[in-house]
């Protein structure tokens, strides 16, 4: 029996019977992604058996060139099953985008691999756009000797790097210019640190990677003409995914308690409107500045009332001992590691806070959950009994709580 493949050639939208498998199984595959990554965990080979990672890539090197509508759209609903399955997908796409502006010979060395995920690879070029460009000089450079590029320096951040087989990285030349390189993982001179242990997304496997003379695969200039991609919309479509998972525990906790009812309802309506600004500004393009504000409002607008919500909702369940296991502080925590952003500060009170908050902001300081302003929020909330919102301007939609 024929597997069915999420993005048939010619499609304009997900397959909707693929979809719901592909879901399932990454839904089903999701704790163990959130501990070892999706390479390791059986979840990106679920997407290439399922055509996921064909519909990114063009047809004549084995892909299916899905529309990027069709893909946002998949995106979207990934966000919602697994945010670190969703980001390292991205990572993945942005190296073949890359990959794809190279010259003949370099995309059919890889891309059809790719598409069968009988290759990995990951995207390293931070270090060209926001990380260390404060140093005023290049953090990775090319040289070449005898012919071949060889690399040295930093990449600070890079999804994957321990699983995958390559890196599609960025440096400076002496020319001063900037050239993409495909670098095999294993390569001599090529040294991954250990994933770092963030306060969420763990398991996307972060972690710096150091060049040291490192020699190179493949080399690829970028485009003077590249068309603007849809790249610009994804952070908004992860974001998105994951406010409409939220809203969806939200909305089941309102079974239980009528006075969360309305702003579940609120919730999921707000982000089911963006969704459809996200996929419009996909088909019709967006201005730069346009696409910025709608990024802000779904980290601002939709990433934070969710979370604030859950962990207000659950408040009575905020124990050392369970805190770690519960659904909404997954979701929580999977949110806080992928849309950054600033949230106001957590409200002063006029009175001590009692021992109990003090108590459990130990323990979640000992357990590395002592970041999110939203938690201490509801802590606090939590031991002083204050009803009332906290003073100062919100930014953040107040959530009723039942005591």
């Amino acid at each position: 029996m024929s597997v069915p493949q999420l993005f048939p050639i010619g499609c304009q939208h997900p397959d909707p019977d693929a979809l719901s498998i592909v879901l399932d199984i990454v839904g089903s595959q999701a704790e163990g992604t959130r501990d070892v990554g999706p390479w390791r965990s059986g979840t990106f080979a679920t997407l290439a058996e399922h055509g996921v990672l064909a519909g990114f890539l063009p047809s004549d090197c084995e892909g299916t060139a899905a529309t990027e509508t069709a893909i946002m759209e998949f995106l979207i609903e990934l966000g919602g099953r697994c945010l670190t399955t969703a980001l390292a997908l991205t990572q993945w796409a942005s190296g073949c985008r890359i990959i794809a502006e190279a010259e003949t010979d370099v995309r059919q060395q890889f891309l059809p691999a790719l598409a069968r995920g009988d290759l990995s690879t990951t995207v390293g070029i931070s270090q060209l756009t926001t990380s260390r460009r404060h140093l005023g000089r290049a953090v990775m450079e090319a040289s070449t000797v005898d012919g071949q590029w060889l690399l040295d320096g930093l990449c600070p951040w890079v999804t994957g790097a321990d699983s995958v087989d390559t890196v599609v990285t960025g440096a400076a030349t002496p020319s001063g210019d900037t050239l993409f390189f495909v670098v095999e993982r294993e390569a001599s001179g090529v040294t991954v640190d250990p994933p770092m242990q963030m306060l969420a997304l763990t398991g996307s496997r972060t972690s710096a990677v150091h060049f040291d003379a490192a020699a190179t695969t493949a080399v690829i200039e970028p485009s003077a003409t590249r068309r603007p991609a849809a790249g610009g919309l994804t952070t908004s479509a992860l974001a998105v995914g994951a406010a409409q998972a939220s809203a969806r525990l939200l909305a089941r906790e309102a079974s239980r308690r009528e006075d969360l009812g309305p702003s579940a309802a609120g919730l999921a309506e707000e982000a089911a409107g963006l969704a459809d600004r996200v996929l419009q500004g996909v088909r019709e393009g967006m201005e730069p500045t346009e696409r910025d504000q709608l990024r802000g409002e779904a980290k601002v607008s939709l990433s934070v009332p969710p979370k604030q919500a859950l962990l207000r909702a659950r408040e009575r369940a905020l124990l050392p001992d369970t805190l770690l296991n519960e659904p909404s502080e997954r979701r929580c925590s999977s949110s806080s590691g992928a849309v950054h952003r600033r949230c106001p500060q957590p409200p002063s009170v006029n009175s001590s806070p009692s021992e109990k908050p003090r108590f459990l902001r130990r323990k979640l300081t000992f357990l590395g959950l002592s970041s999110p302003p939203a938690l201490t929020h509801a802590l606090v909330t939590w031991g002083t009994r204050r009803p009332s919102p906290p003073p100062g301007p919100q930014r953040c939609r107040q959530i009723p709580v039942g005591y």
